[in-house]
């Protein structure tokens, strides 16, 4: 009998450094093939390069804004999936309404160099906000930080050290672990967990006004956390449920309700003295 335990947590412990060594690989989903030019795909847009504070490079697209020009500029912050092609529709549609859009990818995703990480991501979507604020010529206060999903969570670490004009979470969950644990309930995903995102407890620190946006049917990232995100939002603004929609749904994506939340936070910001 003592011995069929210590065979029972042998496999327990191999399982467990199993999911320690791979579990990146679940929670990062890159499409890691080079991106077609801005022209290509995004017309109108340009090709930039970003370069992160350790050396990285990160292939991006700067969209200008439509007339008129409101002055204003989103910063795109991706989910855990893809690569910024697929958020050309969402960089049209807010282009159209006046807004100058940045998409980006970060490393290991779209050709970039490098492997996904909370604290790498960190570092990329700073070099996005220095692009803007030194190269394109924005103001601090003149950008909205826009994050889908996991990349809500980079955007909020982001506002909590430098503020931006507004935030606008889209999907955004309590933290990496309650994902884990709404998915793997058998697991202890919290002493498993090498990268955290603690969005709701950083979310606490930011006085820029916010904009939550969630799918009412959200499979992946249970809406009552995306909720509670909201309620941990000093300067909630707005709390913007889309009846029947999925996580992955373009509606969510791209759809008109999503692109009107923006428009609605920039009006806010440019009428903020």
């Amino acid at each position: 009998m003592v011995r069929f335990a210590v065979v029972v947590a042998a496999v327990v412990l191999l399982v467990l450094a199993v999911i320690w060594g791979f579990q990146r690989r679940l929670i990062y989903l890159p499409d890691t093939a080079g991106v077609s030019s801005a022209a290509t795909v995004l017309p109108g847009a340009r090709d930039v390069v970003l370069e992160a504070d350790d050396g990285v490079h990160l292939g991006a697209w700067l969209m200008p804004a439509g007339e008129p020009d409101r002055g204003i500029a989103v910063l795109v912050a991706n989910g855990n999936a893809g690569n910024r092609a697929s958020r050309a529709p969402l960089a049209r549609a807010l282009a159209a309404e006046g807004l100058t859009v940045l998409l980006f990818d970060y490393r290991g995703y779209g050709g970039n160099a490098g492997g996904p990480s909370e604290r790498g991501f960190a570092r990329d979507v700073r070099a996005a906000q220095r692009y803007l604020v030194h190269q394109a010529g924005l103001p601090p206060g003149r950008i909205l930080y826009y994050g889908e999903s996991l990349g809500a969570a980079v955007v909020t670490e982001l506002a909590a050290e430098i503020a931006p004009g507004g935030l606008l979470l889209r999907s955004p969950f309590v933290d990496l672990a309650a994902v884990g644990r709404a998915h793997y309930p058998f697991l202890p995903v919290s002493l498993l967990l090498r990268d955290d995102y603690p969005l709701a407890d950083q979310l606490g620190t930011v006085r820029a006004p916010v904009t939550v946006v969630l799918g009412a049917d959200d499979s992946i990232v249970p809406p009552e956390q995306s909720r509670t995100v909201a309620a941990a939002a000093p300067t909630l603004k707005n709390l913007i449920e889309i009846p029947g929609a999925d996580h992955n749904d373009p509606v969510l994506g791209h759809g008109p309700a999503l692109v009107a939340a923006v428009v609605e936070l920039a009006d806010q910001v440019a009428t903020t003295p």
